[in-house]
């Protein structure tokens, strides 16, 4: 295989199965938070054996200093999914994605508090469409109340999606893998 289509194909694979995980949630005999939390032990699992086989060490220095942040970003991680799996069995696939890919509009909004960061013209304006786009394209105003549920469990879940992408900006230092585990880790609580 050629190496500079490897990255391609393993981010279409991966996609692949992100784009599955809604069908698969939707039909599956589990509750939300069992699958979040086998969903974070078959995480542990894979990137501890990559941890091993890459003879990679935890860097327990630096993870000590942030251990706080990565606690609470770990556990919004599995609240975020356990809202998002919620989201799946209250309305359709499609529906409860778009609500929760509101995340990076929240992320925007809270950044310019959070951290000082001016808003352009053409934010503000990406923001007003978003916001437009996603009530036009959820129905939020439909009457049908599983389908507002979902739409606010899926809209719950990325405010703790951003979560974690704002905790994840304060959190210095630490290796994406290793920081990935133990937020995996501590998602399981």
């Amino acid at each position: 295989m050629n190496v500079q289509k490897k990255p391609q194909i393993l981010l279409i694979v991966s996609m692949f199965i992100f784009g599955t995980i809604g069908l698969f949630v939707k039909y599956a005999p589990l509750s939300s938070g069992e699958i979040a939390l086998y969903r974070a032990i078959l995480a542990i699992i894979v990137i501890g054996i990559y941890l091993l086989v890459t003879k990679s060490k935890l860097e327990f220095r630096t993870l000590k200093k942030h251990f706080p942040l990565l606690l609470i970003s770990g556990i919004a991680m599995g609240i975020n999914w356990i809202l998002l799996f919620e989201a799946y069995k209250y309305t359709s696939v499609s529906i409860a994605t778009l609500s929760y890919y509101f995340a990076p509009t929240i992320v925007m909004i809270v950044s310019t508090f959070l951290f000082k960061e001016k808003l352009t013209k053409k934010q503000i304006v990406c923001f007003i469409g978003s916001t437009i786009g996603l009530v036009l394209i959820t129905g939020i105003t439909n009457t049908d109340s599983n389908n507002l549920i979902g739409i606010i469990l899926g809209l719950g879940a990325a405010l703790f999606y951003a979560t974690v992408i704002l905790l994840n900006k304060f959190i210095k230092g630490v290796r994406g893998v290793n920081r990935t585990f133990l937020q995996f880790v501590s998602s399981c609580f």
